[in-house]
């Protein structure tokens, strides 16, 4: 079964973190497919070279399927790992995080190593926040410029979605609901049963 949501990040950023004077910095992005979170990962390679190590951690899709992870020359199981393991707890999809390192002149070990990049990820994530993405059916309508105003703050007062706005001989609101039904109901009351929703297909949209 599809999910009809998940959870993502409220907002590109980054955290830094510094263990016994090696500096770790998690970028974190939202991104959509594999290929944009590998040009993430070169983007930041390219931005701090005189870095050591670039590790990377995925996760793609609503139902969080594609994932991956790279210990960018660490021991292995030491940085990509840990990294991937704190995205699948917070239940996080479509991110990438990359945490550049910057060695300090003493060695972590590998127990040092997990703590540092998970650390890194979880005060990356801390500081972007999270929001949740839901798959909701998009419906059209098409208003007089008279009404439009009323019946849109009347539709946003009571949880629908408005999606777009587009202005011609008539207003055209693109709207997005989890209950169909309910929005045909709510449209009948404000507009007296004039007007009724049209289905054109579904979106996903963040909800705060």
């Amino acid at each position: 079964m599809t999910p009809t949501s998940y959870l993502t990040l409220a907002r590109d950023g980054e955290a830094g973190i510094e263990v016994k004077r090696s500096r770790f910095l998690c970028t974190l992005r939202r991104v959509s497919e594999e290929e944009s979170a590998r040009a993430v990962v070169e983007e930041l390679r390219r931005r701090h070279w005189e870095a050591r190590h670039h590790c990377s951690a995925f996760v793609l899709g609503p139902d969080r399927a594609l994932e991956r992870s790279s210990d960018d020359g660490e021991p292995a199981g030491t940085a990509g790992a840990p990294m991937l393991e704190v995205l699948r707890g917070r239940e996080v999809s479509d991110v990438v995080a990359v945490v550049t390192r910057w060695f300090g002149g003493v060695l972590l070990g590998a127990g040092g190593l997990v703590r540092a990049y998970g650390d890194a990820v979880r005060a990356g994530l801390d500081e972007v926040g999270l929001v949740q993405r839901r798959l909701l059916a998009e419906y059209a309508v098409e208003l007089d410029h008279a009404e439009a105003g009323r019946v849109e703050s009347d539709l946003r007062s009571r949880g629908v979605e408005v999606l777009g706005v587009e202005y011609g001989a008539r207003v055209r609101l693109l709207l997005g609901t989890e209950d169909g039904a309910g929005l045909e109901h709510l449209l009948a009351e404000s507009t007296a049963g004039r007007v009724a929703p049209a289905r054109t297909g579904e979106r996903w949209v963040d909800r705060t």
